[in-house]
Protein backbone atom coordinates (compact mmCIF):
# COMPACT_ATOMS: atom_id res chain seq x y z
CA UNK A 1 0.00 0.00 0.00
CA UNK A 2 2.81 2.41 0.85
CA UNK A 3 4.57 1.57 -2.39
CA UNK A 4 1.45 2.46 -4.38
CA UNK A 5 1.17 5.82 -2.63
CA UNK A 6 4.81 6.60 -3.34
CA UNK A 7 4.37 5.78 -7.03
CA UNK A 8 1.22 7.88 -7.26
CA UNK A 9 2.97 10.80 -5.54
CA UNK A 10 5.95 10.46 -7.85
CA UNK A 11 3.71 10.38 -10.92
CA UNK A 12 1.80 13.46 -9.74
CA UNK A 13 5.03 15.35 -9.10
CA UNK A 14 6.41 14.37 -12.51
CA UNK A 15 3.18 15.50 -14.21
CA UNK A 16 3.25 18.84 -12.39
CA UNK A 17 6.86 19.46 -13.33
CA UNK A 18 6.19 18.50 -16.94
CA UNK A 19 3.27 20.91 -17.21
CA UNK A 20 5.19 23.68 -15.47
CA UNK A 21 8.02 23.27 -17.96
CA UNK A 22 5.66 24.12 -20.82
CA UNK A 23 4.82 27.52 -19.36
CA UNK A 24 7.87 29.32 -20.70
CA UNK A 25 9.12 30.74 -23.97
CA UNK A 26 11.20 28.90 -26.56
CA UNK A 27 14.43 30.74 -25.74
CA UNK A 28 13.96 30.06 -22.04
CA UNK A 29 13.64 26.33 -22.69
CA UNK A 30 16.63 26.33 -25.02
CA UNK A 31 18.69 28.34 -22.55
CA UNK A 32 17.91 25.90 -19.76
CA UNK A 33 19.00 22.91 -21.82
CA UNK A 34 22.14 24.48 -23.20
CA UNK A 35 23.08 25.96 -19.82
CA UNK A 36 22.61 22.62 -18.06
CA UNK A 37 24.71 20.83 -20.66
CA UNK A 38 27.47 23.44 -20.54
CA UNK A 39 27.38 23.56 -16.75
CA UNK A 40 27.67 19.77 -16.54
CA UNK A 41 30.71 19.78 -18.83
CA UNK A 42 32.41 22.58 -16.89
CA UNK A 43 31.47 21.03 -13.53
CA UNK A 44 32.93 17.70 -14.58
CA UNK A 45 36.09 19.37 -15.86
CA UNK A 46 36.60 21.28 -12.61
CA UNK A 47 35.50 18.70 -10.04
CA UNK A 48 35.87 15.43 -11.89
CA UNK A 49 33.14 13.67 -9.94
CA UNK A 50 29.38 13.16 -10.11
CA UNK A 51 28.57 15.82 -7.52
CA UNK A 52 30.46 18.50 -9.43
CA UNK A 53 28.76 17.46 -12.67
CA UNK A 54 25.28 17.63 -11.13
CA UNK A 55 26.04 20.92 -9.39
CA UNK A 56 27.41 22.44 -12.59
CA UNK A 57 24.35 21.27 -14.51
CA UNK A 58 22.03 22.84 -11.91
CA UNK A 59 23.86 26.17 -11.87
CA UNK A 60 24.23 26.24 -15.65
CA UNK A 61 20.56 25.42 -16.09
CA UNK A 62 19.50 28.27 -13.82
CA UNK A 63 21.78 30.76 -15.57
CA UNK A 64 20.67 29.58 -19.03
CA UNK A 65 17.04 29.78 -17.97
CA UNK A 66 17.39 33.40 -16.91
CA UNK A 67 19.30 34.39 -20.04
CA UNK A 68 16.65 32.76 -22.23
CA UNK A 69 13.90 34.43 -20.23
CA UNK A 70 15.47 37.84 -20.78
CA UNK A 71 15.68 37.16 -24.52
CA UNK A 72 12.01 36.13 -24.61
CA UNK A 73 10.99 39.28 -22.72
CA UNK A 74 13.08 41.49 -25.03
CA UNK A 75 11.48 39.87 -28.09
CA UNK A 76 8.02 40.39 -26.59
CA UNK A 77 8.71 44.08 -25.89
CA UNK A 78 10.02 44.62 -29.43
CA UNK A 79 6.95 42.95 -30.85
CA UNK A 80 4.68 45.17 -28.75
CA UNK A 81 6.57 48.30 -29.81
CA UNK A 82 6.09 47.39 -33.45
CA UNK A 83 2.36 46.94 -32.90
CA UNK A 84 2.00 50.10 -30.76
CA UNK A 85 4.72 52.41 -32.16
CA UNK A 86 3.60 55.48 -30.17
CA UNK A 87 2.89 55.69 -26.46
CA UNK A 88 -0.78 55.55 -25.75
CA UNK A 89 -2.38 58.84 -24.71
CA UNK A 90 -3.94 59.24 -21.33
CA UNK A 91 -7.55 60.28 -21.15
CA UNK A 92 -6.74 63.55 -19.35
CA UNK A 93 -3.17 64.32 -20.41
CA UNK A 94 -3.05 67.76 -18.73
CA UNK A 95 -4.89 66.80 -15.57
CA UNK A 96 -2.98 67.07 -12.33
CA UNK A 97 -0.44 69.38 -10.75
CA UNK A 98 2.36 70.91 -12.78
CA UNK A 99 5.61 71.14 -10.85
Amino acid sequence: MKTTRIWISAAAAAAALTLAGCASGPNQNLGTGVGALGGAVIGNAIGGNTGATVGGAAIGGIIGNQVGRNVDERNYRQQQQQYYPYPQQQYYPNNGPRY
